[in-house]
Formats: C-alpha cells, structure tokens, sequence
C-alpha cells in the first residue's frame, strides 16, 4: 500500500505546471510550482517544517513545546498545521492589516493569534519585534518555547537549498534557464538560488519585488528606498535579512499591482488556477526575465498559495475599484 504516515510527510514534492497564456505571449516555457498543493495550502508549509526539524535536531524544540512566530500569516498556518500534527502549540503574531481569510484559517487550526498594528520593522511593535519579546517571556516562565525566526533563521534558505531547489532540477531534467520569486524573508529565492546555480552557474535567478517595498530598489541601485504601495500581502522588505544576504541575485524586477492581477485574473478564468497576490507577482517577473533571456528559454516561478485566502480583496469589484486597479469584465 502506498500510505504515508502524517500529514507531515506531505509537505514538498509539488507539481510543476506549465503556465499557458504567459509561455504564449513570450515564447519561452513558463514552468510554476504549484505550492497551494501543500498541506496547509502554501509554499509556507516548507519554510515550517524547516524551522521546526531544525529547531528539534538543535535541541531547541522539545516534545509539547510551544513555537512562538510573527508572520503575514502563510508561516503561521503552517506551523500550526505541523504543529498539531507532531504535538506542538502554536502563538502566531500578525499584523491587523491582513486578510481575514488567513486570520481565520489559523484560528481553525487552533493557533493562538494575536493582532498587531502594522507598523515598519524599525519600531519595536513590528510583529517580528512582539513576537520575540514574546517568545523570551514564555520561555522564561515555562521553558521549550522556541521563537521560529523565519527572517533570520537561516534553517528557512537551507530547507529550500535542499528540497525545492533540487525538486526544480529534477523535475526539468537540468533544463532551467531562469527562476524567478518574490520575497519576503528571501528563504526560497535563497535555498532555491543557490541549489541552481550549484547544478548550472549560468542559470539567471531574479527578483520579483512588488511596489511598496525596497528590495529591487536595494538590488538595482545599492539603497533601501520604497516607492508606491501594493496590495500583495506576505512579500516585500526594505531590510536585508539573513536569509536574502545568501540569495545569488544576477536581476531584479519592481512589479505594480496593474501588472500582476491580470495575472491573477487570468490564471483564474482561463486555466482554472486561483492564486494569491504573490504569485501573480511571480509570474508577471516570469514574464519580464522570458523577455531579457529571449524566447526559447525555459523560466521556473512559483505559485505560492490559494486565492481563495483573499477572496475579500483580490476578487472583489468593489475593493479593486476603490483601490483604482483593474477589474476583469467577467468579475464585475
């Protein structure tokens, strides 16, 4: 019989789908992993169960201890999904500002979630910041609490290294040209950078930044500067983290909210994928690396997680209207 043991043992080895309309328009392969196939519904759930072997093999994570994590939410999910699944309790800080599709989601789950203002990294009510404050109290009134860190514990980039990025290779027989992402903590665009670039160093690894954070700024021109705002929720900096510092950047894109719902919009109508805002932002840097390679190439993004987890805002008329961003004919 071919029976897996916990919910745990799901976690990777997701499909690699060939993306029509974007492969058309540039005459390249535009290849997505399709990590919505998780089991917590993210591309999260990888960066979780990283964290958390890391964590036990450290020894910094004991049986019935207690994971602490400030996140936008996918993190949270997934280490309360695996939480629960190996005896763990979960305490996830978020900011106020994200959907409530995810706030829900993690309270379905049984995290213990906390709200915060949203407020910049620098002042110390950022989520991160709450959450590890947080993190060292509980550990000093009952112990085995373990604060995941998912920025700056590099454990994230090398889960990727070892699992995604060797997954992409295998799944392309070493025929990748390109990989494009988003970034939030960089973990992917690290691990998954660096295990190409170790099979193939001519591989192109790019960055796909929405507008509102400093990323492409920091990458294009040397200096942390923001320009405009993005409903893209879960990806965008304007620090560089431990794990980005790793991330072999050869490109970097700046994509507004006009470019990358189409996308989104597309993906849905016509090919039967719904998806978030982060992975409309893939595949529109997708579509922006396929037009500097030139056609022929084959580019590899990601498809990070569900749209249905912001049903309230990527595919509702009125909240796109008030946002002034386009809305497809057969949404309204």
């Amino acid at each position: 019989m071919q029976v897996v043991k916990s919910i745990v043992d799901c976690v990777g080895s997701t499909t690699l789908i060939r993306l029509g309309a974007p492969s058309r328009k540039t005459g390249c392969e535009i290849l997505a992993k399709m990590e919505f196939l998780n089991p917590g519904g993210s591309i999260k759930d990888r960066t979780a169960l990283g964290l958390i072997r890391a964590a036990e093999k450290s020894g910094e994570l004991r049986s019935g201890g207690t994971i602490v994590e400030g996140t936008a939410g996918n993190t949270g999910i997934g280490l309360t999904v695996i939480g629960n699944a190996l005896g763990y309790r979960t305490v996830i800080f978020m900011p106020a500002t994200q959907s409530q599709e995810k706030i829900n989601a993690l309270r379905l789950y049984g995290a213990d979630v906390r709200l915060v203002p949203a407020v910049p990294y620098k002042n110390p009510e950022n989520y991160v910041h709450v959450s590890e404050r947080y993190a060292k109290e509980l550990n000093e009134q009952q112990g085995n609490v373990f604060w995941a860190n998912q920025f700056d514990n590099t454990a994230n980039g090398d889960f990727h290294y070892a699992t995604t990025g060797q997954e992409i290779w295998q799944q392309t027989d070493g025929e990748v040209d390109g990989f494009v992402f988003a970034a939030g903590t960089g973990g992917t665009l690290s691990g998954v950078g660096r295990a190409l670039k170790e099979h193939k160093p001519a591989t192109t690894i790019a960055l796909s930044d929405p507008t509102g954070s400093g990323l492409y700024s920091y990458y294009a021109h040397g200096e942390f500067k923001v320009v405009g705002t993005s409903i893209t929720e879960g990806i965008g900096n304007s620090r560089l983290t431990r794990n980005m510092a790793t991330a072999p950047i050869d490109l970097a894109f700046q994509i507004p909210d006009e470019e990358s719902l189409p996308w989104i919009h597309e993906l849905l109508r016509y090919e039967g994928i719904c998806v978030g805002g982060s992975s409309g932002v893939n595949v529109a840097g997708a579509v922006r690396l396929a037009g500097e390679l030139g056609p022929g190439h084959t580019i590899v993004t990601m498809l990070c997680d569900y749209g249905t987890r912001y049903r309230s805002k990527l595919f509702n008329p009125q909240f796109l209207k008030e946002k002034s961003l386009p809305i497809p004919e057969w949404l309204q």
